[in-house]
């Protein structure tokens, strides 16, 4: 029995199968099909930029996507051919192992026939797109929702103006010099790993670059390479407060973006050779787990009291910050972290036509509490990847129900994330009970 295979049986996924391999046609099959399908994806993203997170696959595939020189409508056009054959494939599947690999591709293959009508000008509204690009639909929150949760804020910031400008003034009192941000980034980094490779098993050649950027539309981003190794930039255009050196560094790193890419090229790629998954398309159902995954993360790298104690400890005296002050500041980032759906009715009006780009950084402002440059900054984002936003919120809202249901221990914790980040499991499992 392979690793993932058992890996699968333990998760749930495969409950009440039996333990059959999948009969060697199939699995030729999907291997041929699935060789396809990278091609498809490597031809969208020399139409979209954005489109291809990661490749490191054989290299003549990217050959083979250039010289065909496939138009929009050639990709569509293929893929939902793959698509009715994978069908086929996947109606001749012996083992859930296969159905589950069928069921991924077909995922991904949805996706990438809207990202390609969204590039050809057909915008879908805001959550039919979301549910096609990654499997879900981002629940509604209106105005009294927010308002409830910034009343507490005004409360805990006592003073005059608007909320937003209060917190801004607060939180200048909390941002890291420029100077200090690689000893503090690289320590925050240091402990993220340190307390990631105490509870699961990562490969002995695994390792980082970290770069500072500027002109993003981002904050951070893990570039990964192939081989266990990945590229993480920070964006430094706007101030970097102390919080979020652990929180990049938990979400693009460990037990992030960097272990999740890492345990699916050993577990899927080199352990399966499942070529479908040397390619990461950033618009597809894998999203909804690598955001999600990245963002619960954190919280399970630093349980209760301990990321406050951490940063106090360490980090506060690496960026040359007074911590006199650092309790409120904390209290005051659990508020703000509950105004985090904010993003997705910000989206979701912009999106669908309701309001413009001005009104929705305005939305940002009154109701995520952002500064005017940092919520101009979010619009950006919006416009470039659109429904996108709802993978950082509501996937770690799903992960963490997840990983979180029933009376779990911490180590039943850790091996529950390990697991997800080794299988090919989709946001629909997520849900099954």
């Amino acid at each position: 029995m392979s690793r993932l295979f058992s890996l699968l049986v333990v998760t749930g996924l495969m409950a009440g199968c039996g333990t059959e391999s999948p009969d060697e046609e199939t699995a030729v099959d999907l291997d041929s099909l699935a060789r396809d399908y990278v091609v498809l994806e490597l031809a969208m993203g020399l139409h979209d930029a954005a489109h291809v997170d990661a490749y490191f696959g054989p290299p003549e595939l990217r050959d083979v996507a250039r010289d065909e020189g496939l138009s929009l409508a050639d990709i569509d056009a293929r893929a939902a051919a793959l698509a009715t054959a994978l069908a086929t494939a996947g109606s001749r599947a012996s083992s859930p192992l296969a159905n589950a690999r069928v069921d991924g591709l077909l995922g991904r293959l949805r996706a990438l026939r809207t990202r390609v009508a969204i590039n050809e000008g057909h915008l879908p509204a805001f959550d039919e797109e979301s549910e096609r690009l990654f499997g879900v639909t981002a629940p509604d929150h209106d105005a009294a929702h927010f308002d409830a949760i910034i009343r507490r804020i005004d409360a805990l910031l006592q003073g005059h103006g608007p909320v937003a400008q209060r917190v801004v003034d607060f939180r200048k009192n909390f941002i890291v010099p420029p100077a200090r941000l690689p000893a503090v980034f690289n320590a925050a980094i240091a402990e993220c790993r340190a307390r990631t490779i105490a509870n699961m098993d990562l490969p002995d050649n695994e390792a980082f670059t970290i770069e500072y950027v500027n002109d993003k539309s981002w904050s951070g981003y893990n570039w990964y390479q192939g081989n266990a190794r990945s590229l993480i930039q920070i964006n430094t255009d706007l101030p970097i407060y102390i919080s979020r050196a652990v929180d990049l560094g938990c979400h693009e790193g460990y037990p992030g973006h960097h272990t999740y890419n890492l345990l699916l090229e050993e577990n899927l790629v080199e352990g399966e050779g499942w070529i479908e998954y040397s390619l990461y398309p950033l618009f597809s159902p894998q999203s909804l787990i690598a955001e999600g995954s990245g963002n619960y993360g954190i919280k399970l790298a630093f349980p209760g009291e301990s990321r406050v104690a951490f940063e106090k400890e360490v980090l506060f005296p690496l960026a040359g910050l007074d911590p006199t002050d650092a309790d409120r500041y904390y209290e005051l980032q659990a508020l703000l972290d509950k105004l985090d759906y904010a993003d997705n009715e910000a989206a979701r009006d912009y999106l669908d036509g309701r309001i413009d780009a001005q009104q929705a950084a305005q939305w940002l402002v009154a109701y995520k509490l952002m500064s005017p440059e940092r919520a101009r900054q979010r619009v950006a984002f919006i416009d470039t990847y659109r429904s996108y936003v709802i993978n950082y919120n509501l996937g770690r809202d799903m992960v963490a129900d997840y990983i979180e249901r029933g009376e779990t221990t911490a180590d039943e914790r850790w091996a529950r994330f390990a697991r997800l980040l080794s299988t090919p499991l989709m946001p629909a499992d997520l849900q099954r009970r």
